[in-house]
This record gives C-alpha cells, structure tokens and sequence, in this order.
C-alpha cells in the first residue's frame, strides 16, 4: 500500500526556510541588537526604526512563513486522515494547530512592520506593539505550531512518513510548545520557544519531504493499530 505523492507538503519546508531567512537576515543586517521582552522604548525603536528594512524583511518572512505553514496544514490533515479515515480527533487536532500557528504568525508579522511606522514614536504604543508580536510570534505560535507538530509526529510515525526516533522528537517539540505559556508566569521559560519551533522545523521538514513523493505504508503492530482506531 502506497500514500499519493502530495507536492504541496513541500510548503513546509518552504515555511520553515522562509522563517530562517527572516530571522537570520535582519539579524545580520541590522546594526542594533533585536529588543528582547521588556525593553525600553527607545531601545525598540532603535532596532525598528533606525534602519526599518531588517525588520520588514523579518516580517516578510514571517509572513511568507505563515501562508505556506497553511498550505502544509492541509497536507498534514490529510495524512492524520489516511492514517485512520474512522477518526476526526487527529486531523481536527492538526487543523486546529496549523491554523492557530498561521494567525499567530500574521499577526506578529504585522505588528513587527507597524513597529517601523511612525506608531511607535509613543513609547506606550512601541511596547504595546512589542509585546504583542512576541506573545503572538511567541507564545500563541509555539502552542499552535507544538499542537500540529504533535499530531504529525503521531500520523507520521503511523504511515510510515517518520522514523520511531524523529516521531519521539516531534513530541518532545510539541511539548515544549505546548509549553510555551509558561513564559507568562516564568520568564526563562522562553527558552522553551525556539526549542520548539527549531526542532519542529526538522521534522516538519522531513515529513514534508517524505510526502512529497509516494512512500510505502508500513503497519504497525495488533496494538498500534488498535490504539489508532480509537484514536
């Protein structure tokens, strides 16, 4: 038994890159240090406004991230789908996180190109805008991201897409996701952020890959297929 070759999976390597290139490329470019949570006014608008250009590129990056995260979402439930067409549970819980994780992103990426505007000349409104873009970038992402994540390590290791090792990294990814909130409470808990989001990017993008393409089904045990079918 074969899966379709889904070429649109390949959207989730392209979120993933698209991310980076954002990250990375203003970090690079921008002579001012990126503003971590809670910083100043004027060290926010330093990075923001001084030069806007890193930071619309991180925001077109994220934004780009967003869209194609989407699309993978839908290749993602399909799979969750094929994997047990009797259950709604695990592709609903795909849908859920994909869709989550997208909003999440467009709204950090807007509010990272409005920061760059003259709305951050008030100092309330820079950190309010600040704030938000991590919380939403952040936080709200890593719980929705960690959620598809999570169910794709689950539907992955099913079909065969995952190996048993990548699938148990996919669940400690979306458990630090999952976790992500506790960065409300415990600040040094935004270490649990890119913990996630990285090590989800290597299985997002090797599932991606595996899609793409058709790959053998490989059954699991009496048991595994059992617990599937209640799932």
């Amino acid at each position: 038994m074969t899966t379709v070759p889904d070429r649109g999976a390949m959207s989730g390597i392209t979120s993933a890159a698209s991310f980076l290139t954002g990250l990375i490329g203003a970090n690079i470019w921008s002579a001012v240090p990126y503003p971590r949570p809670h910083s100043s006014p004027d060290r926010i608008r330093a990075f923001f406004r001084t030069d806007p250009r890193p930071a619309r590129l991180s925001a077109a990056g994220q934004l780009v991230s967003a869209v194609t995260l989407g699309r993978f979402t839908v290749s993602a439930a399909r799979l969750a789908h094929h994997t047990n067409p009797m259950s709604r549970r695990l592709p609903a819980a795909a849908v859920a996180g994909g869709a989550t994780a997208t909003a999440s992103l467009v709204a950090s990426a807007v509010y990272t190109a409005l920061l760059t505007t003259d709305r951050a000349d008030d100092d309330e409104t820079a950190l309010s805008m600040h704030r938000r873009a991590f919380l939403a970038g952040g936080v709200v992402h890593g719980v929705g991201y960690g959620l598809l994540v999570g169910a794709l390590g689950l539907a992955g290791r099913r079909a065969g897409v995952l190996s048993p090792a990548l699938a148990d990294v996919a669940f400690a990814s979306a458990a630090a996701g999952l976790l992500t909130p506790l960065y409300l409470v415990a600040e040094p808990a935004a270490w649990l952020i890119p913990l996630g989001r990285f090590s989800g990017f290597l299985v997002v993008g090797r599932a991606a890959a595996q899609l793409a393409r058709r790959q053998p089904v490989v059954r699991g045990s009496l048991a595994q297929e059992t617990a599937a079918r209640r799932l």
